[in-house]
């Protein structure tokens, strides 16, 4: 999906788009103690849901989306709820123009929207912005998931591959992501779109 039809299902809503973070995201960072750590950046952030939970827990937490229409909505969500969570808009690809670097990376749905290309370039481009021995927390659609609409489905392998070099893949579970009801459009499996939760450390400087 380009940019031009991201913006258009902002300014309406699209399924992805959920009323609350996702419940993933809610029981790692609930579950396991250390698991998001500030400064925190929320890399594709749509409307800011996932970014304003973290903000609500106490973090530091800036969301970036390269769509104006969800900063927009981002934005007037956390002057509504009074929340603490910055919103810029920018790319994903270019986080090395934040001149600013995070221990902790989210990703609901993000990895899964780019081609060969831009998921090297992804993934180069969160060297500039997680620290050292900071983190990546990633979340996207499985290949257990079936083959039809939405994004590329992702396999394991395809995760452990892509951060091979210059990263540790800590983990990476069976989960599902939640979505709208769209009935007449989107049709995924019951309970919610199959997925994996990765969490992947970026390798400690070494010792000089």
């Amino acid at each position: 999906m380009d940019r031009d039809r991201f913006e258009q299902a902002y300014r309406e809503r699209p399924p992805w788009d959920i009323p609350g973070p996702q419940p993933a995201l809610v029981e790692l960072a609930e579950a396991e103690a250390g698991a998001v750590r500030s400064p925190v950046l929320d890399a594709g952030c749509g409307t800011g849901e996932n970014a304003l939970f973290l903000a609500s827990r106490g973090h530091d937490v800036l969301g970036l989306d390269y769509v104006e229409a969800a900063i927009e909505k981002a934005r007037a969500k956390a002057a509504d709820r009074g929340g603490s969570a910055r919103f810029e808009v920018g790319s994903a690809l270019e986080l090395d123009r934040l001149g600013a670097t995070f221990e902790t990376v989210i990703d609901c749905g993000l990895f899964h929207t780019f081609d060969d290309d831009q998921r090297r370039a992804y993934v180069e481009s969160l060297r500039a912005a997680v620290r050292p021995g900071g983190l990546y927390v990633m979340l996207c659609f499985s290949d257990r998931e079936p083959a039809g609409q939405g994004p590329r489905r992702i396999t394991q392998e395809e995760i452990r591959e892509a951060f091979r070099d210059g990263w540790v893949v800590e983990s990476i579970r069976a989960t599902r992501f939640r979505v709208t009801d769209h009935p007449e459009a989107w049709t995924f499996s019951p309970g919610g779109p199959h997925a994996w939760l990765a969490t992947i450390a970026r390798a400690a400087a070494p010792e000089s």
